[in-house]
C-alpha cells in the first residue's frame, strides 16, 4: 500500500514535484495526496497541473499562529498522512501541529544544520566565507531548524557563487535526496522519534 504524502510548500514547488516525480516512478513507495500552502506560489499551480489537491491557508485572517496552526494540522489531518513533508514552507510551525505529526513531519533545510538554521541560509553561508554548505531532511521539533538529521548532502561553495547560483545546485542535491529519505521512511528504515517503526 502507498504512503500517503502531503507536502508543505511557500514557494516554487521543486521538491514538491520531485516527490511526485519519483512517486509517479515507483522510485518511491507513496503517493503525494494534497499539497498545503500559506500563500499564493508558483508551486500551487504547479500541484494542480499533476492534478493533485491543493490547499491555502493564509495565517491571515487567524488571532494568532497557535490558532492558524491548529487549522492547519486539521486540515492536513484530513487527508491521513503517512509523512508530512515541509519543502521550502516559510512558517514556524507551533507545538499544536508538530506534536499532532511526531514521527511523521520531516522538513529540508538548505545548510549542513545545525550550521546556518533560519530563513536565510544559503546567503548566512556565503557570508560566513564557508568553504562548503548542503542541504539536511530532519525531523521536525519544536525548536527552529532543530530535531533528529536524517540524512544530509554536502555541496562546495564556489569562490564566485552567488545565492542564486549555490541555491540552485543545493536544489539539484535536494530533488536526489528528500525522496530517498521519504522512500526509506516508508519502508521503515528510519527511525522515527516518539513512534514505533512503522513501515508505511
Amino acid at each position: 500500500m502507498a504512503g500517503r504524502i502531503v507536502v508543505l510548500i511557500s514557494g516554487s514547488g521543486s521538491n514538491m514535484a520531485a516527490l511526485v516525480e519519483a512517486c509517479r516512478r515507483r522510485d518511491l513507495p507513496g503517493e503525494v495526496v494534497a499539497v498545503v500552502a500559506d500563500r499564493d506560489c508558483l508551486g500551487v499551480d504547479l500541484a494542480a497541473g499533476y492534478d493533485i489537491e491543493t490547499v491555502k491557508l493564509e495565517p491571515v485572517g487567524f488571532s494568532s499562529r497557535e490558532e492558524w496552526s491548529a487549522a492547519l494540522r486539521d486540515r492536513v489531518a484530513d487527508f491521513e498522512p503517512d509523512l508530512v513533508v515541509s519543502a521550502g514552507f516559510m512558517r514556524i510551525l507551533s507545538p499544536v501541529f508538530v506534536d499532532a505529526f511526531t514521527g511523521r513531519l520531516i522538513n529540508l533545510h538548505p545548510s549542513l544544520l545545525p550550521a546556518f538554521p533560519g530563513a536565510h541560509a544559503v546567503r548566512d553561508a556565503l557570508a560566513a566565507g564557508a568553504k562548503e554548505t548542503g542541504t539536511t531532511v530532519h525531523f521536525v521539533d519544536n525548536e527552529v531548524d532543530h530535531g533528529v538529521i536524517i540524512a544530509q548532502e554536502r555541496v562546495p561553495i564556489e569562490a564566485d557563487d552567488t545565492e542564486e547560483a549555490l541555491h540552485e545546485r543545493i536544489k539539484e542535491r535536494e530533488h536526489e535526496l528528500l525522496p530517498r529519505v521519504c522512500r526509506d521512511l516508508l519502508k521503515g528504515k528510519v527511525r522515527r522519534p516518539g513512534a514505533d517503526s512503522d513501515a508505511g
